[in-house]
């Protein structure tokens, strides 16, 4: 990775050009505080932005650091190419109608490889980007406006899109921002390389990304592990779709993956954070900013009002956050505080008696959150400060101040309302070591992600990559016999079967089998919709009459397979971007419809595959629920790890597995319907 440090932390700059743009670049150079020389250069002005302008890079006082080039695209390029000679640090390349613009210009791809060429060794940012603002050191190579100001330490965003970086800029909710980085084409300087550049930053605690697209997985993957090794948190916004890992939807397992489940995947994998909105963003990076991360999704909530108290409870049981049930030692302080008129529950309505009582406060707060918690939230609105004094409401922030002291905890301060906390409240709160979380829905979705955050104790496998050299211009769909040949070989059990060419045959191969059986008709892709599958035959007529009956020329007759505990869907996907996608879900005729499944990449762990079994919701029905019998998890597993191997095998021609049903016994599970595509070689 190039060494980013002389561009994003400079003493010199060169702004190249003479627009607007390059003027907004000088003003926000100087209305951040940057004390180091800014060189405008332009051919036939005698000044830019104010400065005295140079008419070329040759005629400098000195070797910048960085540069802005805010030229057209061909002139970009030329540019990037003298920059890298005089040896400059790195440049922002702000033009547009590269790689990002093949559909309208036929020379955008191959104009993009010529600016990286020209780079050499020079890193560049961009193309088609804004560039950066560091508040650390007072220093914006950036042509617009943007809401940071000097900061000492704080959190840093990078992202895909200029405008929703300058947007998360403007946020009024007291989030330290240190640094923001446009990434735009990464035709050189990806994502990840930027981050990791960041995160070496001591000032810099934590990492958010808005993610457009994943290009460079192995990339994402030393991000994270580097990101562990400094201990510093990653959240991130995915948003859009990749078509490339859309599969025709021949299988359930392509319809319920969608186009984005192996990026959010691969974000689980490496223990990135994930939120669905700037504002869960900018609330997730103010908990990892302060905190580090939590360290479980349990929290304890105080309020004076029963009403939030209600709301808290919904909201954390919507986002997945935990309000555990008070120990013995927390009711007996809390009634020595409240005494009798309060009813002590988590979350705690402490009502208006201690209202004003900044001692019984502290006192209420203390004992609620000394228990098995990683969060103490205190709900707290502030009222209009342009129409009210609320010096009550400061004796309940210092009273939460004193508890995170003798509890040891993390403490925030929570608004029902965006706008609860004002911005210098909010500020002052982080500089006490509190946390200022604004909006209960925003807020209960952070707490939710930061506790995701916590390093795997294991280190993780890189993941399964498709291989780079093109793929298979033809794709074989196997028969179904020919799948469950193919994972009989890999090691799963499937059931004892036969092919028959005629209703009469199919009889003939049930009573070999033995009943009851299991007919099916071939080259059917849903069998059930198109009266294609037949169940608990008992009989060679009934097997005849049943085979006649069907929209198929060949049939495949199996054992039946009963005491089944419960069905599960196993799926492998080919995703061009993350590599291959395994889901596991509820099976049967129903998959589609009830969408009980967890997503994660191959390869996975033994240890991986039991926690996604347990997230989902149908998990009780392998664990004896209301008193069934139990399903062997163990040969579940096995059958899964057998199926990772398969892909494992054939990395190069895989394009999906599907095993729905695999039948769970009580002992053992069967793979009773199967499909693969694979690529045929030319």
């Amino acid at each position: 990775m190039a060494d980013l440090s002389r561009l994003l932390s400079p003493r010199a700059v060169t702004v190249i050009g003479g627009g607007t743009w390059c003027e907004n670049v000088i003003r926000e150079c100087r209305g951040l505080g940057f004390s180091g020389p800014i060189w405008p250069v332009h051919p036939t002005r005698d000044e830019v932005g104010g400065l005295p302008a140079y008419p070329g890079l040759d005629q400098l006082p000195g070797i910048p650091d960085a540069a802005f080039i805010g030229v057209n695209r061909a002139l970009t390029v030329e540019i990037v190419k003298q920059l890298s000679d005089l040896g400059c640090g790195g440049a922002v390349c702000f033009a547009a109608g590269f790689r990002e613009a093949t559909a309208e210009l036929a020379d955008g791809e191959s104009l993009q490889g010529q600016l990286v060429a020209a780079a050499a060794g020079m890193p560049i940012l961009g193309p088609n980007c804004y560039g950066f603002v560091n508040a650390l050191d007072g220093v914006a190579l950036w042509p617009d406006m943007h809401g940071l100001r000097r900061v000492e330490r704080g959190v840093a965003v990078i992202g895909q899109s200029s405008n929703v970086l300058i947007n998360l800029t403007m946020q009024r909710r007291g989030l330290p921002l240190a640094a923001v980085i446009a990434a735009g084409n990464q035709a050189q300087v990806s994502m990840a390389d930027a981050g990791i550049a960041l995160l070496e930053d001591p000032r810099i605690t934590a990492l958010g990304l808005h993610i457009e697209g994943i290009t460079d997985l192995p990339s994402f993957e030393a991000l994270a592990r580097r990101a562990g090794e400094l201990g510093k948190p990653i959240v991130a916004l995915r948003v859009g779709a990749s078509q490339q890992a859309q599969n025709a939807a021949v299988s359930h397992t392509a319809s319920l993956t969608g186009s984005d489940v192996g990026a959010r995947a691969l974000l689980s994998r490496l223990s990135i954070a994930q939120v669905n909105s700037a504002s869960e963003l900018i609330e997730t990076l103010k908990i990892l900013h302060v905190t580090g991360g939590l360290s479980s999704p349990r929290i304890a909530s105080a309020s004076c009002s029963g009403g939030e108290a209600a709301l808290m409870a919904d909201l954390g049981q919507a986002a997945g956050v935990e309000l555990p049930a008070l120990d013995e030692r927390q009711q007996s302080d809390l009634r020595k505080t409240l005494g009798s008129r309060v009813a002590l529950a988590n979350p705690l309505d402490y009502n208006t008696y201690i209202w004003g009582d900044e001692a019984a406060l502290t006192a209420c707060f203390t004992a609620l959150c000394q228990g098995d918690i990683a969060l103490g939230c205190v709900v707290i609105d502030f009222p209009r400060n342009d129409r009210f004094e609320a010096p009550d409401w400061d004796k309940v922030v210092r009273a939460v101040a004193a508890t995170r002291i003798a509890t040891g905890k993390p403490m925030a301060l929570l608004s029902l309302l965006p706008e609860g906390i004002p911005e210098d409240v909010a500020e002052q709160a982080i500089t006490q070591g509190l946390l200022p979380l604004c909006g209960m829905g925003d807020a209960m979705a952070a707490i939710r992600a930061a506790a995701t955050t916590t390093r795997h104790d294991d280190p993780r496998p890189p993941a399964l990559l498709i291989p780079r050299d093109g793929n298979p211009a033809r794709i074989h769909i196997f028969s179904e016999a020919e799948a469950k040949s193919l994972l009989a070989e890999a090691g799963l059990r499937i059931p004892g079967s036969g092919r028959a060419d005629s209703p009469e045959k199919a009889a003939f191969e049930a009573k070999r089998i033995g009943f009851p059986v299991v007919l099916k008709g071939e080259g059917i892709a849903h069998k059930t919709e198109m009266g294609a599958v037949m169940l608990n035959l008992g009989s060679p007529d009934a097997v005849r009459l049943a085979a006649e009956g069907m929209p198929a020329a060949s049939f495949l007759v199996e054992e039946m397979i009963s005491g089944g505990i419960a069905e599960l869907l196993i799926g492998v996907t080919r995703d061009p971007a993350h590599g291959f996608v395994l889901t596991i879900g509820l099976g049967g005729i129903l998959t589609e419809l009830i969408a009980d499944t967890v997503s994660l990449l191959l390869p996975a762990t033994e240890r991986d595959l039991r926690t996604a079994l347990g997230r989902l919701r149908s998990f009780a029905l392998l664990t004896g629920y209301r008193g069934r019998a139990t399903a062997d998890l163990d040969a579940v597993i096995a059958a899964i790890m057998s199926v990772q191997e398969l892909v494992r095998r054939n990395a190069d021609m895989l394009y999906e597995i599907e095993i729905n049903p695999l039948i769970c016994l009580p002992e053992g599970a069967v793979a009773a319907d199967a499909l693969i595509r694979m690529g045929e070689a030319e």
